[in-house]
Order: structure tokens, then C-alpha cells, then sequence
């Protein structure tokens, strides 16, 4: 599966963004869709994540309330809306894709080529 981030740009403090990961190649009606993102000089972490359900789970206690998870099967794409952004959200965002959530990197085969978030205080 191929998958494709967009959505990314500069916004400033307490703005909103929503981020799209788009598949190709397979269906993602049951595969779970995490959120990752990697801030410079820091590691990628986990964000968040839908499962095929469409359940979600915090991984970043820091965005609970603002970030939000949402998937349309039918158009095969993942969402994820950013809300009250903080400089601290300032990242490279990817997604990846898996039967289940999990928050670590090496469970996932496959991975977004990711999007720039900027957020100007």
C-alpha cells in the first residue's frame, strides 16, 4: 500500500490544520492509521491513532482536545484535524499504516512520505 500525506503548511498559534493520508494500491478498510510526527533534532513519536473500526487512541497526552482522528473509506483517506496548534506541534507529520494501533515505529511497514506543519508563535 501506498500511502500519501498532505495537508501540511504554516499556521499560526491557536490555528487549525487538517492533514490527510490518502492510500493507494489496497483498501484501508482494515488496516488501523496511525499519526506520527518528528519534530528537528527530536525522534518521531506517535500521535495518534484510528483503528478499522474507527476507534481512536492517544498516544501524545499533549494534543488530547485539539487533534482528532477520522477516516472515510470510501474515499480510502485518514484525517487528522489540528486545532489550537502550539509551536510544540511543530513537525514533520506521517502516517503509516497496520492491522492494529500500536505507537511503535518498527511494528509499521508502512509509511506517508510525510508533511511539513509549521506554527508561527
Amino acid at each position: 500500500v501506498q500511502l500519501q500525506a498532505s495537508g501540511g503548511g504554516l499556521v499560526q498559534a491557536g490555528g487549525s490544520l487538517r492533514l490527510s493520508c490518502a492510500a493507494s494500491g489496497r483498501t484501508l478498510d482494515y488496516y488501523s492509521i496511525p499519526w506520527f510526527r518528528q519534530a528537528p533534532g527530536k525522534e518521531r513519536e506517535a500521535v495518534l491513532c484510528i483503528s478499522s473500526s474507527g476507534g481512536s487512541t492517544y498516544y501524545a497526552d499533549s494534543v488530547k482536545g485539539r487533534f482528532t482522528i477520522s477516516r472515510d473509506n470510501a474515499k480510502n483517506t485518514v484525517y487528522l484535524q489540528m486545532n489550537s496548534l502550539e509551536p510544540e506541534d511543530a513537525a514533520v507529520y506521517f502516517c503509516a499504516s497496520r492491522r492494529y494501533c500500536s505507537s511503535l515505529l518498527n511494528r509499521y511497514d508502512y509509511w506517508g512520505q510525510g508533511t511539513q506543519v509549521t506554527v508561527s508563535s
